[in-house]
């Protein structure tokens, strides 16, 4: 007899339905990693997450693209608090740990919102072949602003300044060719434009995210990615702040109709970084295997 498991598809970091970031999420207890690998490619989304037991948190979760397991996934892990939630596991205001390939995760629920401890990762100034990897993502080198420097995360997160939003908004990449440069993920895994103009007030930046190496071309609103960034404009001087608690707001997914918003704060005083955003299911179904 086959397999029937519960599953629910969710858009993170945000509350109307067809935006921000899609994923599956499921109970995966007494599955096989290569059996999560398959149901991570038929359902084709840039992560399918997977909640088991777990013996140094309250649950493991782990996170698959269609091509391969990733150490960590920001949208895929506020769509599992929204799987939690509507299965009455997390209520507004608790807290819940995860065990996952970064470590064991803080998380919580407060005012209708999902909250992610992001890992700090170490960050340094890019000195490879820029000028390549730029042409590779179709920007004009007029476009860069050359005032700071790409910097990499010890992720292999490539992040590239950009001057304006309409530049931005006009990168088209060669996939084929950055995954070349990248030398399959050897140099970088992923290439972060970002700028300072916004399109809303209230925000803070900009940026979007292109993967290939991970199987995902360009991912709509990238919770792993934004959670650093604030981190990133600290040390490039870019975002100043005399509070022991610094919050932004970073925005997503607009160039390609998933718009996304994502809240980061940084406790200086803990040195943590937490991602936060809003979950609204679109399906609920049954996988059959």
């Amino acid at each position: 007899m086959g397999k029937i498991i519960k599953i629910k598809q969710i858009d993170a970091f945000t509350n109307k339905t067809f935006s921000g970031n899609p994923a599956v999420v499921l109970f995966g207890e007494g599955l096989e990693s290569t059996e999560m690998q398959d149901i991570a490619k038929e359902m084709n989304l840039s992560e399918t997450a997977f909640l088991t037991n777990s013996n140094k948190a309250d649950f493991k979760l782990r996170w698959f693209t269609p091509t391969t397991e990733v150490e960590l996934c920001g949208h895929a892990t506020i769509a599992s608090l929204h799987f939690l939630h509507e299965n009455n596991l997390i209520q507004n205001g608790a807290s819940i740990t995860f065990e996952t390939l970064s470590g064991i995760l803080k998380c919580k629920m407060e005012n209708g919102k999902y909250f992610m401890q992001v890992p700090i990762y170490n960050s340094k100034v890019y000195y490879g072949n820029s000028k390549a990897i730029i042409n590779s993502l179709g920007i004009d080198l007029n476009d860069i602003n050359k005032n700071y420097p790409l910097t990499i995360l010890e992720n292999g997160y490539l992040y590239i300044p950009l001057q304006f939003l309409e530049a931005l908004s006009k990168v088209n990449p060669n996939y084929k060719e950055l995954l070349d440069i990248s030398d399959n993920g050897k140099l970088f895994t992923a290439a972060v434009p970002f700028t300072l103009e916004k399109i809303d007030t209230e925000s803070y930046a900009h940026l979007r995210f292109f993967g290939p190496y991970y199987g995902i071309n360009e991912d709509p609103v990238t919770g792993s990615a934004n959670g650093p960034l604030l981190l990133i404009l600290m040390r490039l001087g870019l975002l100043k702040s005399d509070e022991d608690i610094i919050s932004v707001q970073f925005e997503q997914g607009d160039f390609i109709n998933r718009k996304g918003r994502i809240g980061v704060v940084y406790d200086k005083s803990t040195n943590e970084l937490y991602i936060s955003g809003e979950a609204i299911t679109v399906l609920n179904g049954e996988l059959h295997f």
